[in-house]
């Protein structure tokens, strides 16, 4: 399983903690240094069965820099997964991935990590 986190993000701390009291084994990486790359984010999104925003850090100073809420409607794909992977502060965090089982996991949700990670 792979995840991505921002290390000083309290969130992805609470997430991280709720990972090793389920002692799962993760890759861990820093979104900011080792952001996704363009086929990752294709392939998880498809994975994800979520809408393409769902992975675009809403509250994250860049994506109000950009004014992505009111571009994001007119962008393709090919141009939102382009602009997600060129910078890993976009990216909403923290993303768990199991790639083995096709679940992507965006934003950190205690019920379900237990739910899906005890299976």
């Amino acid at each position: 399983m792979i995840f991505l986190w921002y290390p000083k993000c309290s969130t992805c701390q609470k997430a991280y903690k709720k990972i090793e009291e389920l002692r799962i084994k993760v890759e861990l990486r820093d979104i900011k240094e080792n952001n996704p790359k363009q086929d990752e984010l294709k392939k998880w999104f498809k994975m994800s069965n979520q809408e393409l925003k769902k992975f675009f850090n809403t509250s994250g100073l860049i994506y109000k820099e950009l004014n992505l809420k009111e571009k994001l409607s007119n962008m393709t794909e090919e141009e939102k997964i382009s602009l997600l992977s060129s910078n890993g502060m976009l990216v909403k965090r923290p993303l768990l991935i199991n790639e083995e089982k096709e679940i992507v996991i965006i934003g950190y949700k205690e019920n379900l990590y237990e739910e899906l990670l005890k299976k």
